[in-house]
């Protein structure tokens, strides 16, 4: 039930209301001055407050607003006056009222602001929890000292308007730090908008992040908003920066100075508030030697660096990541979760994971796919490829259903097994546990050439 507090002088004013919003369904309580109003928000702690304005005693409303908006910042308060002005009704908007109404009251009026403020309380709620289930899902998994310090920078980082440079190999959760800044920023509900220099054709690169007006080139028969425009009041994640040519490096570093640019082929000045982050697999310093990167533009980034470490820097937190991988893909596929064994544990720790975080959750999920029962073990490991090099390590994103993932890497694990005996089916039947009539479907249904 929502509760609403009336801190008024007049006991008319008081029971009238507290009788129409009780008669509604609200849970209404009264405080008759400022002193005993806020008494009453600690103990009824109400989602809504009618404040009256001008009251006796050593407190009227403004100074109860005051006050209670740095104790409760939780609560909307509603001002009521009967002498009021519009430099009072300002100053009271100043310091967070949601609302100013005028004596006498209508109580029409006061149900439409209840309904407005309500429906305002339940977006922000459901805001609130889209933002922490996003912030779970985006979690970075760990507790080893290098992955424990990188949240602790993004804790201190997060809150601040600072400019971030990530960098680290590919695969090791750049993306992933970038979203956490973000997302535990306040302007987690503003756009988280990337762009990626690698995948975009040098010329076309400055109208991607800059947009582009009308007739600015070939084709163009529209303005279009750049990357920039898009992340208006949230962030701009920059991957592989030292992608980016010199032109380009310029314009941004003078919107980073500025904070205005101009789109590709126009001449207006328009102003962004958009934070930056961006990211490199590279050396920067060597980066900035090779004229990849701008000096002033490296300085500029550089407010806040991390590096995020590689997987083989943080072996400890492999079981941690498996489960949670294997945690992940049980819940979208429905598979019962899988229990990995010491020893295949000890293995996987063992290898050197070129691919850092991403390669270890492609395999995790390609062992979910090729071991059909719930304990996985060291031959597991070696049906699904582990260590075997580049031919073994597809992206499952790339497999459209559980029949072509299975048949994917059977096919390929039969060739290499045949190729290992020299063709001799017998010989490699008995290798792999199978019946030799039952290899021999398999070659003919995969088309395997054995001679």
């Amino acid at each position: 039930m929502t509760k609403i507090l009336i801190i008024d002088d007049e006991s008319a004013i008081r029971d009238v209301m507290a009788a129409s919003l009780r008669d509604e369904g609200y849970h209404a309580q009264v405080a008759h001055d400022g002193e005993s109003g806020l008494a009453q928000l600690r103990e009824f702690q109400p989602q809504i407050v009618f404040l009256d304005i001008w009251m006796p005693g050593h407190m009227d409303g403004i100074e109860v607003l005051n006050r209670a908006r740095q104790e409760f910042p939780q609560i909307e308060f509603v001002m009521i006056s009967g002498h009021g002005t519009i430099e009072t009704a300002v100053k009271a908007t100043k310091l967070g009222a949601w609302d100013f109404i005028e004596k006498p009251l209508s109580m029409e009026k006061i149900f439409i602001v209840i309904s407005n403020i309500l429906s305002f309380l339940q977006e922000k709620n459901e805001k609130s929890a889209l933002l922490n289930k996003l912030r779970k899902s985006i979690a970075l998994i760990g507790e080893t000292s290098s992955i424990v310090q990188i949240k602790q920078l993004i804790s201190r980082v997060a809150p601040t308007q600072s400019w971030v440079l990530i960098t680290g190999e590919n695969g090791s959760g750049k993306e992933l730090c970038a979203q956490n800044i973000h997302y535990m920023s306040p302007r987690a509900s503003r756009p988280f908008v990337d762009i990626n220099c690698e995948a975009i054709a040098e010329d076309l690169l400055e109208a991607e992040l800059f947009g582009i007006e009308k007739g600015a080139l070939p084709g163009v028969d529209k303005t279009r908003k750049g990357k920039i425009e898009l992340a208006e009041g949230g962030t701009l994640y920059i991957e592989e920066i030292t992608e980016m040519n010199a032109q380009v490096q310029q314009k941004l570093l003078r919107f980073l100075q500025e904070k205005k640019f101009t789109r590709t082929g126009g001449k207006e000045l328009i102003e962004a508030d958009v934070r930056i982050i961006a990211s490199t697999p590279r050396n920067v310093e060597n980066a900035v030697k090779e004229n990849k990167l701008r000096e002033d533009l490296y300085h500029r980034m550089n407010v806040s660096p991390f590096q995020v470490p590689n997987l083989k820097e943080r072996k400890e937190d492999i079981p941690t990541l498996i489960s949670y991988f294997g945690d992940m893909f049980s819940r979208d596929s429905g598979e019962i979760k899988k229990v990995f064994s010491e020893k295949a544990i000890h293995d996987l720790k063992q290898y050197g994971w070129p691919g850092n975080i991403r390669e270890l959750k492609n395999f995790v999920e390609r062992v979910y796919i090729l071991t059909p029962g719930e304990f996985v073990d060291v031959h597991d490991l070696r049906f699904a490829g582990l260590g075997e090099g580049p031919e073994s390590s597809y992206d499952v994103n790339e497999i459209s259903s559980f029949r072509d993932a299975r048949a994917k890497f059977e096919k390929d694990y039969l060739v290499k097994k045949i190729q290992e005996n020299s063709g001799n089916i017998s010989r490699t039947a008995e290798m792999i546990g199978l019946e030799r009539s039952y290899l021999h479907r398999k070659i003919k249904a995969y088309g395997i050439d054995v001679n």
